[in-house]
C-alpha cells in the first residue's frame, strides 16, 4: 500500500533553482542590441514574463491584480526594478541593484511618478520608449495610470517593442531547456502511474486530484493547468475543470497539463480508454500519434510554423477528420503555458535551434468527438529532441 507521506524527486535530480547572473547578461545584451537596431531608448515592462526574464524575480503575488510592477532596461547598463515596497525584499535577492520603491496600493501615485523619474533619467525628451503592444501581450496596469505616464513624455515616442522580446524569448538558452526538460520528465512520470489510481467508477473529480497529487510527488512545483473531459467513445471538450461523473466502460479521457518547475511549463497530454474502445476510436488515436510523427519529422532548423500545421493538418485530414476549429496546432513554451509561435497556416516564423514548441493534433473524428495529442520538443540541428516521454502508439486502454 503506497504510503500517505508525500515524496518528492521521485524522477531524475532536478536541475539547480535560479540561473547565474551571466544568464541575465547575455539576454540584456541581446536586448540592447535589438534596441539598438530599432532606435529603442528604454523598454518599460510591466508583465510578470518579462520583468522574470530579465531579472529572475520569482513569486506567486502577481496574481494578485492590486498592485503593478515595472521594470526599465535601458539602452545601457542594468535594469532598473520600480517595485511595491512589499517585494524589494525579493527582489533584492536577484541580481538587480538599482531598485525603487513605494509604498502600494496608493490612492494618488501608483509608482507612475518613480517610473517617470527613471526613465527622464535614460532617455531624451524625445527618445523612444519600447513598449509590449502585440499579438499575446497585456498592459497589466491601469490604462488611466498609462496615459498619465504618457502625458509626461508629449515629446516621446511609444514604439511597439513586441518582436524584440518575442525573438528573444522564442529562442532559449540551455538552462532554461533544461528545466523544461525536467518538468516534462516529472509530468511524464505522473501520467504512467494514472493506470495505478484511475478507473471505471472513479469520479473525473478523484481522478484529476490525485494526479495533481501524483506532480507533485513526481517533483513538480505545482500544477497550475491541468484540464481535460471523459466521455463515451470520446470527448467533446478539451479545457473544462472536472465534473463528479464516474467514469464508465468505453469512456475516453484526456488529461492536458500545464505543471511547472522553477517557473518552466510543461504542456502536453494522454489519452487513455476504460474497459474497451471502439475502433473510430482506435482510428482516430493512431492518426492523432502519426500526426505527431509528421510534426516530428517537419520540425527542422529552417522549417517553418506553418510548415508543422500543414505537415500535421494533411495526416488528419486523410484520416477523415470532420473539422479542427482549435486555431493551431501546436505553440512555443516555456515561461508561459502558451508562448509565441502559433503552429497556424498563416504564421512563417522560422523555426531556429532553441526553440521549446508543443506539437499538437487535433481532429474531430464524429460529431461532437475529438482526439488530441501533444508532445513538447526542442528544435536542435537536424532531428528534434523529444523533452516529453512519447504518446504509446496505440492508445492505452485501462481494465
Amino acid at each position: 500500500m503506497r504510503s500517505n507521506k508525500l515524496e518528492t524527486g521521485v524522477g531524475p535530480r532536478p536541475p539547480q533553482r535560479g540561473f547565474p547572473a551571466a544568464e541575465f547578461e547575455t539576454r540584456v545584451n541581446k536586448a540592447q542590441d535589438a534596441m539598438a537596431r530599432n532606435a529603442i531608448d528604454a523598454l518599460f515592462l510591466t508583465t510578470e514574463p518579462e520583468v522574470r526574464y530579465f531579472s529572475g524575480f520569482l513569486t506567486q503575488f502577481w496574481q494578485s491584480p492590486t498592485r503593478p510592477w515595472f521594470l526599465v532596461v535601458p539602452s545601457r547598463g542594468k535594469p532598473v526594478a520600480v517595485i511595491p515596497t512589499v517585494g524589494a525584499e525579493c527582489m533584492s535577492r536577484t541580481w538587480i541593484t538599482d531598485i525603487r520603491t513605494w509604498s502600494a496600493p496608493h490612492p494618488a501615485d501608483d509608482g507612475i511618478g518613480l517610473v517617470a523619474d527613471v526613465l527622464g533619467e535614460l532617455i531624451d525628451p524625445t527618445g523612444r520608449i519600447g513598449l509590449m503592444m502585440g499579438r499575446e501581450t497585456h498592459l497589466r496596469m491601469p490604462l488611466a495610470d498609462h496615459q498619465r505616464l504618457r502625458s509626461k513624455f508629449p515629446g516621446a515616442e511609444f514604439a511597439d517593442a513586441t518582436d524584440i522580446m518575442r525573438d528573444l524569448r522564442m529562442v532559449k538558452s540551455e538552462a532554461e531547456i533544461e528545466k523544461i526538460a525536467y518538468i516534462c520528465g516529472v509530468a511524464s512520470d505522473a501520467f504512467d502511474r494514472l493506470p495505478d489510481f484511475a478507473a471505471i467508477g472513479e469520479s473525473e473529480v478523484d481522478v484529476f486530484r490525485q494526479f495533481k497529487i501524483e506532480l507533485l510527488r513526481c517533483g513538480a512545483d505545482d500544477c497550475p493547468y491541468l484540464v481535460g473531459r471523459a466521455g463515451n467513445g470520446g470527448y467533446a471538450d478539451i479545457i473544462s475543470p472536472p465534473s463528479d461523473r464516474m467514469l464508465a466502460n468505453g469512456d475516453v479521457l484526456i488529461l492536458d497539463t500545464g505543471s511547472v518547475f522553477d517557473g518552466y511549463y510543461c504542456d502536453f497530454d494522454r489519452n487513455f480508454a476504460f474497459g474497451r474502445a471502439s475502433d473510430a476510436v482506435l482510428r482516430a488515436y493512431e492518426a492523432a500519434y502519426r500526426a505527431t510523427e509528421a510534426g516530428l519529422l517537419a520540425a527542422r532548423p529552417g522549417a517553418t510554423t506553418a510548415d508543422l500545421f500543414n505537415a500535421m493538418s494533411k495526416v488528419l485530414e486523410d484520416a477523415g477528420a470532420l473539422g479542427n476549429d482549435v486555431g493551431r496546432l501546436g505553440h512555443g513554451l516555456g515561461m508561459q503555458l502558451t508562448e509565441w509561435p502559433s503552429h497556424t497556416s498563416w504564421d512563417f516564423t522560422e523555426l531556429e535551434p532553441g526553440m521549446v514548441l508543443t506539437l499538437e493534433p487535433a481532429m474531430e473524428f464524429a460529431p461532437g468527438k475529438m482526439m488530441v495529442h501533444e508532445e513538447n520538443i526542442v528544435i536542435r540541428e537536424g532531428e528534434p529532441q523529444l523533452l516529453t516521454k512519447r504518446a504509446a502508439p496505440q492508445l492505452p486502454v485501462i481494465s
